[in-house]
């Protein structure tokens, strides 16, 4: 189980900040009663919106009936889902909640009937409705307002942040600095869903966490920062936006395509959006292999170019509605095997020392021929063991580097 979902709060007491938003959540919900206002719950990314639903729920033994408004938008779809859970009981008799997520995804024109249906829902509901939004106050949501209660759930405090990544380094036995910690709240910036996130990538498994794992995670710029470029990307249609935003972020090019690589199959839901998507992503894999083979660093445009500007017109028309972007699965490898490279990088020293050469020749020319020898020549693991003074345990990380 991912340690988002494993340490999401079951309970409001549970909750890491929010203090003031939960008290207004709890004191709207036993003060409801027919005909009230929807409680309208607002906030960036990993601010605890939707948690905090299931958290009362949870609390209370409520029935919890989710609508996702970027998924069923329309009127009809509304009206039949969320309108009738909203008229009639819950077959086990208990109280119910209607959560409607992500009511920022419904586009205008398009989905203009979706606001209707949600209003009437609010009006006519038996049970208490929350909705949720990054952003309430687009002019499409303007007459929804009238109908809510508002509640900013903003950035998770730092401290906050600092101190639920620290129970869970308790819970999960890694030791960590505070001050590894701290930055890693700071680095996303509010985001607790995405803290934790990274720090399962580089300490899930481990027994210790340094500040030198932090640059698995990419800290020359803010989690905050990518997932801004992965929508610009994904929503725009215009190949210029797209490409002079990839190529002025401070991300590493190659990060860059691994996030866009991740996230391709959950933004586009057209089969042939994404096979489109991906074959962009292929031609920019062959430019990036010529520039590593020739050095030749002027061809790097094209790799950045086909990797933005390509996938972003691979799409027939932009995709409506708020999309998770999740870490690439290559990051959290990367923290996962950090172990055994920093031991190697150990044994590159240690049998570099006695060689007299650097340890990229080592990577590069000696250890490929210590492994194969190992591998292949059981009395020579012994020798060398003695030559270079390694033990048992290096000797087994050679052979399975």
């Amino acid at each position: 189980m991912l340690w988002a979902d494993k340490y999401k709060p079951k309970s409001l007491e549970d909750f890491a900040g929010q203090k003031k938003q939960i008290e207004m959540l709890k004191r709207w919900y036993n003060g409801w009663s027919y005909g009230d206002k929807a409680l309208f719950l607002h906030g960036p990314p990993g601010s605890g919106k939707t948690t905090s639903v299931y958290a009362l729920a949870n609390d209370k033994n409520l029935e919890l009936f989710e609508l996702n408004a970027s998924d069923d938008r329309n009127k009809h779809q509304i009206e039949s889902l969320a309108g009738s859970a909203s008229k009639q009981m819950s077959l086990t008799n208990r109280n119910k909640i209607i959560l409607i997520d992500e009511v920022d995804g419904l586009s205008g024109n398009k989905d203009r009937g979706g606001v209707s249906a949600i209003i009437k829902t609010v009006k006519e509901s038996k049970f208490p409705v929350v909705l949720t939004a990054n952003d309430p106050y687009e002019s499409k949501l303007r007459s929804m307002r009238r109908y809510c209660e508002m509640v900013d759930f903003g950035k998770v405090h730092l401290s906050s942040m600092t101190a639920f990544l620290s129970k869970i380094c308790s819970e999960e036995g890694v030791e960590a600095e505070r001050s590894v910690l701290k930055r890693i709240a700071r680095k996303n910036a509010g985001d607790m869903r995405s803290a934790i996130n990274d720090l399962e990538a580089i300490g899930r498994g481990q027994d210790s966490i340094l500040k030198e794992d932090l640059e698995a995670l990419g800290f020359r710029s803010r989690e905050k920062e990518i997932f801004e470029v992965l929508k610009v990307i994904f929503k725009t249609r215009t190949a210029k936006t797209a490409k002079n935003l990839a190529g002025d972020s401070d991300k590493d090019p190659d990060e860059l395509f691994w996030w866009i690589e991740q996230n391709i199959p959950k933004e586009y839901k057209k089969q042939e959006d994404v096979a489109k998507a991906f074959d962009e992503m292929s031609k920019a894999s062959l430019f990036k292999a010529r520039i590593r083979r020739r050095q030749n660093w002027s061809l790097m445009k094209y790799y950045i170019g086909l990797m933005s500007a390509g996938v972003a017109l691979a799409k027939d028309e932009k995709y409506s509605g708020f999309t998770r972007y999740q870490p690439p699965q290559r990051l959290k490898r990367y923290g996962r095997s950090k172990a055994s490279r920093r031991m190697m990088d150990e044994i590159y020293g240690k049998i570099g020392n006695e060689l007299h050469v650097s340890p990229s020749t080592m990577k590069l020319e000696y250890i490929p021929l210590f492994k194969w020898l190992i591998r292949n020549k059981g009395d020579v693991e012994e020798e060398l063991g003695d030559l270079f003074d390694l033990t048992e345990k290096e000797l087994d990380c050679i052979k399975k580097f």
